[in-house]
């Protein structure tokens, strides 16, 4: 199936070249012809955020340069809200602006508050419309509700319902604009996996509908009964699946899938057979930039940016950084507190071991006494860095950053079997080569064990070794296991690994587990040591998307 797509993908790729490319004369001057041309052109801007995840401030970022890790500061609502002005200033009237979710949640200020910060900033920025994305649900049904509602912005989204006998649509399905005589359509659309991949509890009384017949009936009825010009699904479930639907019969007539989730940096559009795709990052780092131009209702030429959001260019709007600064004042003093230092950079954005992963490991197993402890592998947490060799600042904001949902400690014994089982099933999420059967995209962390794998491998056939305290692991010994609990799912169950044994909830939350291992062990300093490791991706391993030569950076 992937080598298929990719064939066609090229295919589309040059024929997309060669559409765009004729059409590059509309902005030319070649006489009065162009001109005539030019002055019949509309052209509209969208402006996409994705994944802020509750971070209000600039922060250091993490890129890929030179086969190499380096750090810069970006971020900020309040410079992003200066970035918008100045888009806006530069095609006044036809701008769009939205974010595609998971906006919400992430920091501890986000937390403290359950969200109930960001209405009075949200409604203060230059937004357009929000999707709401996985971990809108994170407070539960009636806060999300309630903290939604106060931006007082348009919310869409198509799949999400009360789950009750009536099934009313959360929100409306989709929101039209028209610019200029050019009418745009937009369809939200969240992911239908939140109750598997966020604790169950969080979404309780919310039902998701999947990518089906009611998406294409959607699409259809916006496209011919609205009569709109341009159709944008805004979704929220991630690069491989969004990518494989803009080659899916189900969305023919969409243009484009303006995707968010997985905090990915897609610098230029991926062609589908239907739609092309972005998404703009993470943590307000970044704001993708797509300049669309339109002759009698038809895209003639797209231009695309991702632009950092780097606040020396782009200076705090004083409005919002006023509103910022009121809305941390009543848990500042206790976030900012220091808890410990890092003598390395802390981050986690590799798909496979990182130092942040390392290091919350690492106090697991130190407090629990633990064989293994584990920490659930995504790429979330603003990095923290060293600065003239001097250590680095640990705060409880940080730890916020890092573990955005401070749950108790859980330990429970399983056998080297079914710990290899469910390892199989953890890299075939990470590493499917069909894109639709990835659950994330990244690999599982933990202390006490080194896997080496090859990520290539068939599904259930990618582990070659397992080791525990230097020995390899044996399939009928007991091991004991520490992660944290996931509120809703069976006592059984630890970190998705089923039918785990002698199970104990513990009495201390793990947040408060690193900031005692901090206390007594600062500074650390966390490294890849190999604890997963696959040759053939190396230990800087960054996301894949099959198909694509889409490369993070």
């Amino acid at each position: 199936m992937t080598y298929k797509l990719k064939t066609m993908l090229l295919g589309l790729a040059i024929i997309s070249m060669g559409v765009f490319t004729s059409c590059n004369s509309i902005s030319g001057s070649n006489g009065d012809k162009d001109d005539e041309k030019a002055a019949d052109t509309t052209k509209i801007t969208i402006l996409q955020t994705a994944d802020i995840h509750g971070q209000l401030d600039p922060h250091p970022e993490l890129f890929w340069e030179d086969d190499s890790i380096i750090f810069r500061d970006r971020g900020g609502l309040a410079h992003i809200q200066t970035l918008f002005k100045e888009e806006k200033a530069k095609n006044p009237g036809n701008t769009v602006i939205l974010d595609g979710g998971d906006l919400i949640q992430g920091s501890g200020y986000a937390a403290l508050s359950e969200g109930a910060i960001f209405p009075d900033i949200i409604k203060n920025m230059d937004y357009d419309l929000i999707v709401p994305g996985n971990w809108e649900v994170v407070y539960g049904k009636d806060v999300m509700m309630d903290v939604m509602q106060g931006f007082e912005t348009p919310i869409i989204a198509q799949n999400m319902f009360h789950d009750d006998e009536e099934k009313k649509e959360l929100f409306p399905p989709y929101w039209i604009k028209e610019i200029d005589g050019v009418k745009l359509g937009f369809i939200g659309i969240n992911d239908p996996d939140v109750p598997v991949r966020q604790n169950p509890i969080f979404s309780e009384g919310i039902g998701f509908s999947g990518i089906d017949d009611s998406v294409k009936d959607l699409i259809q009825k916006v496209k011919k009964e609205e009569g709109v010009d341009a159709l944008f699904l805004v979704t929220h479930f991630g690069i491989f699946k969004q990518v494989e639907l803009a080659s899916n019969p189900i969305i023919e007539g969409v243009d484009y899938i303006l995707g968010n989730d997985t905090h990915e940096r897609v610098r230029e559009p991926i062609q589908g057979k239907y739609a092309r795709v972005t998404e703009p990052g993470a943590f307000g780092s970044f704001v993708g930039k797509m300049d669309l131009y339109f002759v009698d209702g038809k895209i003639v030429k797209e231009d695309y940016e991702l632009m950092d959001v780097d606040p020396e260019k782009y200076p705090a709007d004083p409005q919002i950084a006023e509103l910022v600064d009121k809305a941390k004042e009543p848990y500042e003093e206790h976030l900012e507190t220091v808890v410990g230092y890092t003598e390395t950079p802390i981050y986690r954005y590799l798909t496979v071991e990182n130092p942040m992963d390392n290091m919350i490991t690492d106090a697991a197993r130190w407090k629990t006494g633990a064989d293994i402890s584990i920490s659930n592998g995504f790429r979330f947490g603003n990095p923290i860095v060293p600065e003239d060799g001097k250590p680095a600042p640990i705060t409880r904001a940080n730890l916020w950053n890092l573990l955005p949902v401070n749950e108790k400690v859980k330990t429970g014994k399983a056998t080297g079997k079914q710990i290899k089982d469910w390892l199989e099933k953890e890299m075939h999420n990470a590493f499917a080569e069909v894109a639709t059967e990835r659950f994330g995209g990244w690999l599982v962390r933990f202390s006490g064990m080194e896997v080496d794998f090859n990520s290539q491998g068939e599904k259930g056939e990618r582990i070659k070794s397992v080791k525990v305290k230097g020995e390899e692991m044996k399939d009928d010994e007991y091991y004991t296991i520490s992660a944290c609990v996931r509120p809703g799912d069976p006592l059984d169950n630890l970190c998705r690994m089923p039918n785990v044994k002698d199970v104990e909830v513990k009495d201390y939350y793990i947040h408060d587990v690193v900031e005692e291992y901090l206390k007594e062990n600062s500074p650390v300093s966390p490294r890849l040591e190999k604890r997963a490791y696959c040759e053939h991706l190396g230990p800087n391993s960054f996301s894949t998307v099959p198909g694509t030569d889409y490369e993070f950076h």
